[in-house]
């Protein structure tokens, strides 16, 4: 992701434990729970753009989900898509 934007990544939410998943209102499967999830941003480049180019690297699998000021990025072995 960043070689392709030339641009930094900064992680807002990796890892969660229980009690700061539900503070934040996290999913109760929610990724973070496993460390298998970042919620990610791009600087100077939008939300969209992100999950557009994430989306195509993992077409079959993985969660993304498209959010007004980051994208949620897991490693899934499903494909799940969204706008939160």
């Amino acid at each position: 992701v960043c070689d392709h934007f030339k641009a930094p990544v900064s992680i807002n939410s990796g890892y969660r434990t229980v009690t700061h998943n539900k503070k934040v209102g996290g999913a109760t499967y929610s990724q973070h729970l496993y460390g298998m999830a970042a919620d990610i941003t791009v600087r100077g480049v939008e939300p969209k753009k992100v999950y557009a180019f994430v989306d195509g690297l993992m077409p079959y699998t993985g969660g993304v989900g498209l959010y007004k000021t980051f994208v949620h990025v897991d490693v899934r072995k499903t494909k799940s898509r969204w706008n939160g």
